[in-house]
């Protein structure tokens, strides 16, 4: 085999780590990759991780015991974080954006991938210590979100059903109160789609009381699965008590206008918070 350069090793580690956050390799992986001793593939790494740190690229992370390795965790910086959900809440709030109800109209920022892509980022840099093993969401909106977070945390995503389909097997069906709690509707999941014991962090786009993310919680008791948190893209400031507590959201809106078509929104406090500059 013919020898592998430093730059070239260095190139191909940061497309594989970068391509699977959250996954663990070990020093064997790569040592047989690239026909290189432990020795050399740690100082590799060692220059790979002080230069994620240095341009705030995520975190390399090294972890101990027999199933030890390096993994990759994407992480914004605080100010980075707090910018992008600064524009996105201006890109919400321009006029036009509300709907009959006070909801609001994104779509088309849903179905931006580098956009969604870093709100993923943001809310599993969150949720890393939790070690989730699966992100649940309820169709639709919730899905590009949901799909993004898992990727950064590196487990899969389960979709809940507002019914449950033939092909998806035999599913536990429960009621719930609806967000503003005028009426009862039904949510579905297939019995395959999770095992007892596993941990969830559940992801939605949007809430007001909290009556959705309330029914994915009790869906999880049935399943015996343990809930490790729950985040929003977007919360209403009214109703101030919801449905379910502890709930973290991007962005929260304090009001709309429904014959302007606007919203005031701004990014939640934790993210302002973290910058240092509350």
């Amino acid at each position: 085999m013919e020898r592998i350069k430093r730059n070239e090793r260095m190139a191909a580690l940061t497309k594989w780590l970068t391509d699977s956050p959250n996954q663990i390799f070990t020093l064997s992986q790569f040592c047989e990759r690239f026909g290189s001793a432990k020795s050399t593939m740690s100082e590799d790494i060692d220059i790979l991780r002080q230069v994620f740190e240095t341009f705030e690229l995520g975190r390399l992370e090294t972890v101990t015991g027999a199933a030890g390795g390096v993994r990759y965790r994407p992480v914004l910086a605080p100010e980075d974080a707090y910018r992008t959900v600064k524009d996105l809440a201006q890109m919400l709030a321009a006029p036009g954006r509300v709907l009959p109800g006070g909801f609001i109209y994104m779509a088309d920022i849903l179905a931006m991938p580098e956009v969604v892509e870093r709100m993923g980022v943001i809310i599993a840099s969150q949720f890393y210590r939790a070690e989730p093993d699966f992100v649940l969401t309820m169709e639709t909106k919730g899905i590009p979100i949901a799909m993004m977070t898992a990727r950064a945390l590196g487990v899969p995503t389960v979709i809940v059903r507002r019914d449950s389909k033939v092909y998806e097997g035999p599913a536990v069906n429960i009621n719930y109160l609806s967000g503003s709690g005028s009426r009862v509707e039904t949510m579905s999941l297939s019995r395959r789609a999770v095992r007892e014991g596993q941990r969830a962090l559940i992801v939605d786009d949007f809430m007001r009381a909290g009556g959705t993310a309330r029914g994915m919680v009790d869906m999880m008791r049935e399943f015996s699965v343990t809930v490790v948190g729950v985040c929003v893209l977007i919360s209403t400031k009214e109703p101030v008590k919801k449905r379910l507590d502890g709930v973290k959201s991007l962005l929260v809106i304090d009001e709309t206008d429904e014959s302007a078509g606007s919203a005031n929104i701004h990014p939640a406090n934790w993210l302002i918070q973290a910058t240092g500059k509350a």
